[in-house]
């Protein structure tokens, strides 16, 4: 049986992967892996490929040598077991691999072997350190000299009052250390002084929150006949809509050919889709907090975090798991259980009307949606990622932050204008949340053009006596030089993709139109550190040409990376985007400013986007949905 070109990685074409570059001698007992990735081909390849053709399978690896610090990557077909290339990483142009599971633990050692962190700790009356955590934060890239070439991570201190308290409950203020992993010690400690630990617990679990309600009733979701998608390996079908289901180290979920059958038709709309990065700028501008910016995807690999997903806790319904495969830090393939979730969803109203001219008969559908979701723990913050798809074409992606916010400790009753005290003493600082979706578009076709169409209200005049006339205006984005938009509320900005050779029954091209839920781009100043790490960040949206090597929107490797790479580069002026291969970066996401009912846990914060059929269809495509089952939706009549 041949694999699709797409299909997820395999534990033994990672195995096989490890044994290609051992035998080359670019692989010891001693290197570690910090990513293993399918080398995807491009767009075109794919969309030619018929079942049964032989497919040549390559994989990209991330090798680390940890004695030295030296970074490579490699090419390797697995197909055939050959190393197709290798290359060394220059740390100040290419920035560092992503992080290990295992440098989080040998940055605690450091640490508390450090002497100077240890004086710190005692002159705040802290001598034992079983209780302890030290937590590896990405360093990100501050221009330090002295920190060239190194591969770092900063780490704040928080204590626990047992092994199983909240340590965000407790930080330990002032204090910053700058470790070095390959050389294994402290390169530098910032202590501006020591504040008063936070004394309250900041526990969430049942036994600490008192009786539970007695008022809620059991809630009992059915499908006797099972649920209304198949699968066939990675192949998902459901209501029209069929689709590859994929999942890498990197970014977690993915999906791929996303396609929409319109009677003997099946049409594509998306070649492939996922969460490319996800950026979280703090706004502290204390000296050991100043440098906060957390890059989840490309510094610490968001698919390697992802839960163990639990019916009942996670997932509700009639539910279909599925795992996994992710390369670990010694390059061996790990199995990351139930990693996937699927299930349908009742929606409540699809669509209904009353004919007043008809007895007030009734006809109405209700809607169902299908789920795609995974859930991922990094440190102190938990994410779901949950994609939607609807019976009348359209798609959602919705991201759902909780957890526990990062804090910092101040003397109580400090009002400080960059945080909120959510308990005496501890401060939960300002902070945002900047998603990146990358949306690999194939309306009818790989074809495409985008439009920004904003609504214009048009000006009084003897065409418009009343002032109630407004149109709409569409600006084509036409050359890489005005890749990077805005949204704009105020004038219901939304971005319509297209197919200039596909048209519907009315003459006018085919489209998807994507509709943001505008919030602050980055807030970091330009010039800043930040901002020159998380270009993608500035804008909501970057319109760039599609091309198998852009592949993130900060670049392949931004851990420690001084900035400038992925869209920043790739929007400089002379490509044209009319009628070719794209890719649309979107930015998203919440700046959350924290409330007392974000703490001890945070209630879900939602955010997202939805991409909507716009003349894509010829109609309603989902009036064909039956009438439910002994319900009364149809022909009521008084």
């Amino acid at each position: 049986m041949h694999p699709h070109p797409l299909d997820p990685l395999t534990a033994d074409e990672i195995t096989t992967a490890r044994a290609v570059l051992t035998e080359a001698g670019k692989a010891t007992d001693t290197t570690r892996f910090p990513l293993v990735l399918l080398d995807e081909p491009d767009r075109h390849t794919v969309s030619a490929h018929r079942p049964g053709t032989p497919v040549v399978r390559r994989l990209r690896v991330t090798l680390l040598e940890p004695a030295t610090g030296a970074g490579h990557e490699a090419l390797v077909d697995v197909t055939t077991r050959t190393l197709l290339a290798h290359r060394p990483l220059d740390p100040d142009a290419d920035g560092q691999p992503p992080l290990l599971f295992e440098e989080f633990e040998r940055c605690d050692a450091i640490v508390k072997a450090d002497q100077g962190w240890r004086k710190a700790m005692a002159e705040r009356g802290i001598t034992d350190t079983e209780l302890v955590v030290c937590a590896p934060l990405a360093a990100g890239n501050l221009g330090i000299e002295g920190e060239r070439g190194r591969r770092m991570l900063r780490s704040l201190t928080f204590l626990r009052c047992d092994e199983t308290d909240n340590p965000f409950a407790h930080p330990v203020g002032g204090l910053v250390v700058d470790v070095d992993l390959t050389a294994r010690r402290v390169v530098r400690l910032i202590d501006t002084g020591a504040v008063p630990l936070p004394a309250e617990c900041g526990r969430y679990e049942a036994e600490f929150t008192g009786p539970a309600r007695t008022d809620l009733k059991p809630l009992a979701i059915s499908q006797p006949d099972g649920p209304s998608f198949t699968l066939d390996g990675p192949l998902l079908t459901w209501q029209n809509w069929q689709l590859r289901v994929d999942f890498n180290g990197r970014e977690g979920l993915v999906l791929h050919q996303l396609a929409h059958r319109d009677g003997g038709r099946l049409r594509p709309v998306l070649h492939r889709a996922s969460l490319a990065e996800m950026a979280v700028p703090y706004a502290e501008p204390d000296p050991a907090r100043n440098w906060v910016c957390y890059l989840d995807v490309g510094e610490y690999t968001l698919g390697r975090n992802a839960n163990a997903l639990r019916l009942g806790c996670d997932c509700l319904g009639e539910i279909r798991y599925l795992d996994a495969v992710v390369a670990d830090d010694l390059g061996n393939p790990e199995t990351l259980p139930n990693a996937i979730c699927i299930h349908e969803e009742d929606h409540g109203l699809l669509w209904k009307h009353t004919n007043m001219f008809d007895d007030f008969s009734a006809e109405s559908r209700r809607s169902r949606r299908l789920v795609i979701s995974y859930i991922a723990t990094l440190g102190n913050y938990d994410y779901g990622f949950y994609w939607y798809l609807y019976q009348d074409g359209t798609i959602e992606f919705e991201v759902k932050s909780t957890g526990l916010v990062q804090t910092s400790a101040t003397v109580p009753g400090t009002r400080t204008p960059y945080a909120t005290e959510v308990a005496p003493g501890l401060q939960a600082p300002f902070h945002q949340h900047l998603f990146c979706a990358r949306l690999d578009p194939a309306v009818d076709g790989h074809a495409n053009t985008v439009e920004e169409v904003d609504v214009v209200p048009l000006p009084m005049g003897p065409d418009n006596p009343h002032g109630n006339a407004f149109t709409t205006r569409a600006t084509p984005i036409t050359d890489s030089a005005d890749a990077g938009r805005y949204a704009d509320p105020a004038a219901g900005r939304r971005w319509r993709i297209s197919n200039p050779a596909s048209y519907n029954r009315m003459g006018q091209p085919v489209a998807y139109t994507l509709t943001p839920q505008p919030g602050p781009t980055l807030l970091a100043r330009p010039g800043s550190p930040v901002a020159r790490r998380v270009g993608y960040a500035t804008r909501h949206l970057w319109v760039t040409r599609g091309r198998p090597e852009r592949r993130f929107p900060v670049g392949d490797y931004p851990n420690q990376h001084p900035g400038g790479a992925g869209v920043l580069q790739w929007s400089r002026p002379g490509e044209p985007l009319l009628k070719t291969d794209l890719t649309l970066w979107h930015t998203f996401g919440p700046t959350h400013l924290p409330r007392l009912e974000d703490w001890p846990v945070m209630p879900v914060d939602r955010c997202g986007f939805t991409l909507r059929p716009t003349g894509f269809f010829d109609h309603n495509p989902a009036l064909d949905l039956p009438r439910e089952s002994g319900g009364h939706c149809g022909a009521d009549k008084g």
